[in-house]
């Protein structure tokens, strides 16, 4: 067996462009490119069945559908979207069906603008996830209301950096690195650090440059940010980040500009960093009724930096201009 040296040297990395992001993928004590471009076609296909920005995908027809009849899709496609509409009937701010007033806003996109009072009221109509119909026995979604939309962009690029992770360990790769655009998924020990700890950098929420403020030590994970400053609209000197509130149909407004959540899985931390975002700080017993996270760091708008169940000691922070609560 190699050693965990040699292995360090000998390892490959590639990036692609998907997802609407650049995508890394690193694999270690491998020399097979194509695990990595098998790897990128996996991405591409995911992307090709759960886009919503594109005028043809399995989800967009089920959008298209929606008020007329429903939609037989792939099994991924279902089952994400029935994750999705189970988390959004607890209510904590993460909404499936949100398409609608997403794209009413379109930040992030060209077209972005603030829309009136009464456009978003129209819209809070349609974003209800307790209406959306799903049969198990045929993977059929029905949306009962034309113009109801299910957009799934909060949670597709967890579900898809675990299918990658997958995928590796098919192939008997023990470590790697899936950063799906900022979403990274680390994939057993970090070969090339003595303590075998990966280091993760967290960069600025309130700055969209892409400069690290703090770094974290950690084993095997996955780490998911999610933030102010990751896509805005700014009009008449007023910011407007992409985190809709489906309760008022605009920009959740509260002191955190990012949370950070580290999980076995990156599909809970998607989910995670929405819930914690939406609470605005950390949530008592949290880390005990979420047995799949680790812990998550909250970075508030005055430069706070407060962690649950990752020691301080794991954490370096390398902008003195941000410190502990």
């Amino acid at each position: 067996m190699k050693s965990l040296e040699k292995k360090a040297a000998n390892k490959i990395t590639k990036s692609y462009r998907a997802l609407g992001t650049v995508i890394d993928l690193t694999i270690y004590g491998c020399q097979d490119e194509g695990i990595l471009d098998q790897s990128y076609q996996l991405i591409k296909y995911y992307e090709d069945i759960f886009t919503v920005n594109r005028e043809k995908s399995e989800l967009m027809t089920v959008n298209q559908m929606a008020g007329i009849e429903s939609v037989q899709v792939t099994e991924p496609v279902y089952q994400l979207t029935k994750i999705s509409l189970e988390k959004s009937k607890e209510h904590f701010g993460f909404n499936a069906a949100i398409g609608p007033l997403v794209k009413l806003w379109h930040i992030g996109f060209s077209d972005a603008k603030v829309p009136s009072q009464a456009e978003i009221s129209e819209k809070l109509k349609l974003i209800n996830p307790d209406e959306i119909v799903l049969k198990d026995e045929e993977f059929s979604i029905f949306l009962p209301k034309k113009e109801m939309e299910i957009d799934l962009g909060a949670i597709a690029k967890g579900y898809i950096a675990d299918r990658i992770k997958d995928f590796w360990r098919a192939y008997g790769v023990s470590s790697g690195i899936i950063n799906l655009g900022g979403n990274l998924l680390l994939m057993g020990e970090a070969p090339h650090q003595t303590n075998k700890k990966w280091r993760v950098g967290v960069k600025n929420p309130l700055s969209s440059r892409k400069e690290p403020i703090l770094q974290i030590l950690t084993e095997e994970s996955s780490v998911v940010t999610s933030g102010i400053a990751e896509r805005y609209l700014k009009v008449n000197n007023k910011s407007y980040h992409h985190i809709i509130d489906p309760e008022t149909g605009y920009p959740q407004t509260n002191s955190l500009a990012s949370v950070t959540v580290l999980s076995r899985k990156s599909i809970d931390g998607e989910i995670e960093t929405s819930r914690l975002f939406f609470a605005d700080g950390p949530i008592e017993n949290w880390l005990i009724e979420h047995p799949e996270v680790f812990g998550a760091i909250f970075i508030s708008k005055n430069k706070k930096i407060k962690t649950v169940g990752i020691p301080k000691n794991q954490i370096y922070i390398a902008d003195k201009s941000f410190e502990f609560e």
